[in-house]
């Protein structure tokens, strides 16, 4: 039919009805689109899973070395820009004990990940290993879960009172190192 002998109503459906087509074909790209997507996803994943387990034996060579630097992981931390504002003086006491630190992806790298510090016998707390889990919620948040500390007597640095002296509370941001 010629357009000039369309109705203005048949013209009008004959608009919807494209716009709609459009929409439809519209849908089926973007669906495709988010199939590749995934794909796509799913073979990073599969890579950094790969190579994850390609680099652990170069961080056990590294912790080899890193082991006979003294306070290497302090250090680091101190000369971290974000991270040296975290650790106060009683954090650096017990991070002088750090030994070794190792970050491992969940399976799932995209739902987070730990950090365990290995620290040498001392005199702040009875376990040697701590562990950080950093699990990555489908809201947005981080849910953060770690050991908890059994500090020796006189010596839980997280209260506020230093085993050497009294005063200044720490703010929730530096507690969460050693809890």
């Amino acid at each position: 039919m010629d357009k000039s002998k369309r109705s203005k109503g048949e013209e009008e459906e004959h608009i919807d009805g494209e716009l709609v087509l459009s929409i439809e074909k519209l849908q089926e790209i973007q669906d495709e689109l988010e199939r590749v997507n995934e794909e796509a996803s799913d073979k990073v994943l599969e890579v950094e899973q790969k190579y994850n387990e390609i680099r652990r034996p170069v961080y056990t060579k590294r912790n080899e070395i890193i082991q006979t630097i003294p306070d290497f992981w302090l250090t680091a931390f101190l000369s971290h820009p974000a991270l040296s504002d975290l650790l106060t003086e009683e954090d650096q006491k017990v991070f002088k004990y750090l030994q070794s630190l190792d970050v491992e992806d969940f399976k799932d790298v995209k739902s987070g990940y730990s950090i365990t510090f290995t620290f040498r016998p001392n005199p702040y707390f009875e376990e040697t290993k701590l562990v950080k889990v950093f699990s990555f919620c489908d809201d947005g948040s981080t849910k953060i879960a770690g050991t908890t500390l059994k500090w020796k007597d006189g010596m839980d640095v997280t209260n506020g009172i230093s085993p050497e002296k009294e005063g200044n509370k720490r703010s929730y941001q530096e507690e969460r190192w050693l809890k």
